[in-house]
C-alpha cells in the first residue's frame, strides 16, 4: 500500500470516528438531566469529545500526505456515515431529499476521482 492510499484510509477512519461521535452526542441530548452540569459532564458526552480530539489528532496527521484538494472530498463523506448511522441507531428517516444529496455526495467524489 502506499503511503498516499494509507493516508487517505486515515483520513476515512478520521471521518467515520468523528460520525461516530456526533451519533453518541445526538442519544446524550436526547436524554434528559436533572442539572445543566450533568448534561455536559458525563460519560457519554466526555467520550464524544475523546473521540472528536482522537479525530482531529489523525486527520492532522493525514494531511501531512493528503493534497489538500484532495481533503474537503473526503470528509465529505461523514455526511454520507452519519446518514446512515442516524438510520440504523437513531431510527431517523432517509426521505428523497436525504437520498438525493447522498447521492450528489457520492457522483461528486466519484467525479473528483477520476
Amino acid at each position: 500500500m502506499s503511503t498516499l492510499t494509507g493516508a487517505i484510509c486515515l483520513l476515512l477512519v478520521s471521518v467515520f470516528i468523528s460520525s461516530v461521535s456526533q451519533i453518541l452526542l445526538k442519544k446524550a441530548a436526547d436524554r434528559t438531566y436533572e442539572n445543566h452540569l450533568r448534561e455536559y459532564l458525563n460519560p457519554l458526552v466526555i467520550f464524544s469529545y475523546g473521540m472528536f480530539f482522537c479525530s482531529v489528532i489523525l486527520t492532522m496527521l493525514a494531511l501531512k500526505k493528503v493534497p489538500l484538494s484532495m481533503q474537503p472530498i473526503l470528509e465529505s463523506t461523514g455526511y454520507i456515515f452519519v446518514a446512515v448511522m442516524g438510520y440504523i441507531f437513531l431510527k431517523e428517516r432517509l426521505n428523497r431529499r436525504k437520498m438525493a444529496g447522498i447521492a450528489l455526495i457520492l457522483v461528486g467524489i466519484i467525479i473528483f476521482s477520476l
